[in-house]
């Protein structure tokens, strides 16, 4: 996917109707994104809605992939945290629109994220993900380092408990210091 486009989104119609519609999708098809299925779209819209008004604050990022004008995936990225943890962030929210699956759209959102959390100044990067069907092989692939999995941690969306593995990667000046 040459043509693919990352950037930051806005808050307007067309875009929280893309990212609700690729939210709903993601839910439906047992992506385990805090949301059960059957999703709905109001629901959705009004997740965005709050998630875009606290990255125009600066609270977050969240980046989206085009590819031509089809939304292909997105990514947030936590930035507020309390005083004692200026120097981390987190992934939230990976999502890729099934038809754009398998090809390196999860990968360029990571890396762009975790570019801009370098130029935003931090140092860790922390995320989690499910332990049934969640992306850990691609978290691995990309650098991030296994802490541990906390069982039994959410519902799955279409219902069961499923645990959560938590991972963590030293970027920018941090990586830096841990090479020979």
């Amino acid at each position: 996917m040459n043509s693919l486009e990352i950037r930051a989104l806005s808050d307007d119609a067309a875009t929280i109707a893309l990212l609700a519609d690729l939210l709903i999708e993601t839910v439906a098809a047992g992506g385990s994104v805090s949301f059960m299925h059957p999703l709905p779209a109001e629901a959705a819209r009004d997740f965005w809605r709050k998630s875009l008004a606290a990255a125009a604050r600066g609270e977050r990022a969240v980046l989206g992939a085009w590819h031509g004008g089809v939304l292909a995936g997105t990514v947030t990225l936590l930035l507020d945290f309390p005083p004692n943890q200026p120097h981390r962030a987190e992934i939230a929210k990976l999502m890729t629109g099934r038809e754009h699956r398998g090809k390196g759209v999860a990968t360029r959102l990571m890396r762009a994220a975790e570019k801009l959390a370098i130029e935003k100044g931090r140092t860790l990067l922390v995320l989690d993900t499910a332990r049934e069907e969640g992306a850990a092989g691609l978290y691995e692939k990309l650098g991030f380092a296994f802490a541990g999995e906390i069982p039994d941690f959410a519902l799955k969306p279409h219902g069961g408990l499923t645990g959560t593995l938590i991972y963590w990667k030293r970027i920018g000046a941090a990586a830096a210091d841990t090479l020979p």
